[in-house]
C-alpha cells in the first residue's frame, strides 16, 4: 500500500516529467530538472525512479496497457478474429498511432538495447510472433524482430522528422509488410 504523501510525490513526478517531456527532447531533460519542476528532492526522486527512463516508462505504461488491452480482447481485426495479416495491419496502424501521440516517451524509454528489455517490447514481439505461427510462417523468431524493427522509436522519429513522410504514409507502407503473412 503506497503511502499517501508517497503517491502525492509520485504524481507529482510524473506531471513534471510528462510536461517537461512534451516540451523537449527526453534527451535534455536531466533528473534535476523533473526534481526541480515536481518541487521534491532528488532523494524523493531518485528512491522512485533511478533514471530518466524509468520515467517515461512509467508514463508509457497505461498507453501501452490499453492497446495491450485491445490486442488481447478488442474487436477484429485489432483483436482476436480476423486473419494474422489483418491483425498485423491493425497493429502497425495502433503503433503509429502510439507514436505519433507519445513518441517524446517512447524516445525517453526505449533507446537502443533498452528496447528489448522492456515488458512493452516483450509483448509486442509475443504478439507478432503469435500471428506469424497462426499463418504458417517459418522463421518465427527472426521474423517478429524483423517486423517489429520499423516500430523503433529512433526509425519512426527519423521517418517523421527528416524524411517528412505523414503517419499515414508509414501506416501504408507497413501494411505493404504485412502481405508476408498472406497466404501463398
Amino acid at each position: 500500500m503506497e503511502r499517501a504523501d508517497a503517491a502525492r510525490n509520485r504524481a507529482r513526478i510524473l506531471e513534471a516529467a510528462a510536461q517537461l517531456f512534451s516540451q523537449r527532447s527526453p534527451e535534455d531533460v536531466t533528473m534535476d530538472d523533473i526534481a526541480r519542476k515536481a518541487g521534491v528532492g532528488r532523494g524523493t526522486l531518485y528512491r522512485r525512479y533511478p533514471d530518466r527512463a524509468s520515467i517515461a516508462v512509467a508514463l508509457l505504461d497505461a498507453h501501452e496497457r490499453d492497446l495491450q488491452q485491445r490486442l488481447l480482447r478488442g474487436e477484429p481485426p485489432l483483436g482476436p478474429g480476423a486473419p494474422p495479416a489483418e491483425r498485423l495491419a491493425a497493429f502497425y496502424a495502433a503503433m503509429v498511432d502510439l507514436l505519433e501521440d507519445h513518441s517524446h516517451l517512447v524516445l525517453g524509454s526505449e533507446v537502443g538495447r533498452s528496447r528489448f528489455e522492456t515488458g512493452a517490447y516483450g509483448f509486442w514481439r509475443a504478439h507478432v510472433r503469435a500471428l506469424l505461427a497462426a499463418a504458417g510462417t517459418p522463421c518465427m523468431d527472426a521474423l517478429a524482430d524483423v517486423l517489429l524493427a520499423p516500430l523503433a522509436p529512433e526509425v519512426y522519429g527519423y521517418q517523421r522528422t527528416v524524411l517528412g513522410l505523414t503517419p499515414e504514409r508509414i501506416t501504408e507502407a507497413l501494411t505493404r509488410l504485412t502481405k508476408t503473412l498472406d497466404p501463398p
